[in-house]
């Protein structure tokens, strides 16, 4: 029988320090980017928006979220960080593919910008175990579409990002 914390409560526990790293950019990126402006077959690599101080701060930001976590669930610190590597690690594959397609940085593409994150953060974490049941995963990929498009939104109003995708 599905309970309250199997379907959502547990899941977003288990998500939360990936979407911590997901978010930490916005607020304390800029700087340096990460690719130092090279790049590969005349396209850059990553694009400005991707940052050495915005990666730094993604991954600790979800290093805490998780450190906090695992005082109640003490397996979550390794879940976490591996959660926060693979958050940055989709997130910078997906402005990869963009940059050899030529898309732009900022540009929205369905699913590159919604959930490679989300899939890299738990195909890093997966190895670890504790994921929520194929439920709470469910509601999780709902939940990652809504959040994704609504704090998009917030940010372009807080004038934290340029477009609201």
């Amino acid at each position: 029988m599905l309970s309250v914390y199997s379907l959502i409560i547990y899941p977003l526990i288990y998500i939360f320090p990936a979407y911590v790293a997901n978010g930490a950019p916005v607020i304390f990126g800029g700087g340096t980017p990460l690719d130092f402006k090279r790049k590969l077959d005349g396209k850059r690599i990553f694009g400005d928006h991707k940052t050495i101080r915005g990666l730094i701060a993604g991954i600790l930001s979800g290093i805490i979220i998780a450190g906090v976590e695992s005082a109640y669930l003490p397996y979550m610190l390794l879940i976490g960080v591996m959660l926060s590597i693979g958050t940055h690690a989709g997130d910078l594959l997906g402005s990869f593919i963009k940059r050899r397609f030529n898309i732009k940085s900022g540009k929205s593409i369905p699913f590159l910008d919604q959930y490679m994150f989300f899939v890299f953060a738990l195909l890093f974490a997966y190895p670890f175990g504790n994921l929520p049941n194929i439920y709470g995963l469910f509601f999780l990929i709902i939940l990652t579409g809504i959040l994704h498009r609504l704090t998009n939104i917030g940010a372009y109003s807080l004038k934290l990002k340029k477009v609201a995708w």
